[in-house]
């Protein structure tokens, strides 16, 4: 799956996030993010970035202080030559998900060898499980966090930003493995 755009928007009649997802073969995927997911997984998220920039070919920064501001380096170049203003296409040919979004209850992240940020989300639902895998690069994670922040801002949820980079909750990621976030 080749991500061509991304997309953020709050509901308020649902009180979420609704997360999209334009792939280039026209698919679209759809997530609901509530306010609780979103408090647990956005830090997490900022701190595999940090470990996703480390990794990078060519970069030395060795201890943690030097890999956030290589990040916050990264993020500000990112955010200089990123296109926020092409509308989202909204016309998918295809929602493997199917056409309501995924109620996101359980994520995972981990670090994968090719550089990239495997997510993984779940919704589950009794005995029923749906999820989806991404795989996303880091510049497309900086968008996300990006576009989630700003989302965060106009929701009027009263979270702040040392709330949503919070990185010492627990079972934050470390290493590779991963880290299952529930809802």
């Amino acid at each position: 799956m080749h991500i061509h755009q991304l997309s953020v928007s709050h509901d308020d009649r649902q009180d979420r996030l609704l997360l999209r997802l334009n792939t280039q073969d026209s698919q679209e995927f759809r997530f609901w993010l509530t306010r609780r997911m979103v408090t647990r997984l956005l830090p997490a998220i900022g701190d595999s970035l940090v470990k996703l920039e480390a990794i990078q070919p060519g970069v030395a920064a060795a201890d943690a202080n030097s890999q956030r501001i290589l990040t916050e380096f990264k993020r500000e170049a990112f955010l200089q030559n990123a296109d926020f203003t092409t509308p989202y296409t909204s016309d998918p040919g295809l929602c493997p998900l199917g056409s309501e979004p995924l109620l996101v209850t359980d994520a995972q992240l981990s670090l994968q060898p090719n550089g990239s940020l495997q997510v993984v989300f779940q919704e589950k639902n009794g005995d029923s499980v749906q999820s989806c895998h991404l795989n996303l690069q880091a510049p497309l994670v900086h968008g996300l966090i990006h576009l989630v922040h700003q989302t965060i801002a106009k929701a009027d949820w009263g979270l702040t930003d040392a709330v949503l980079l919070d990185s010492s909750s627990p079972g934050l990621l470390s290493d590779t493995r991963p880290v299952p976030y529930k809802h």
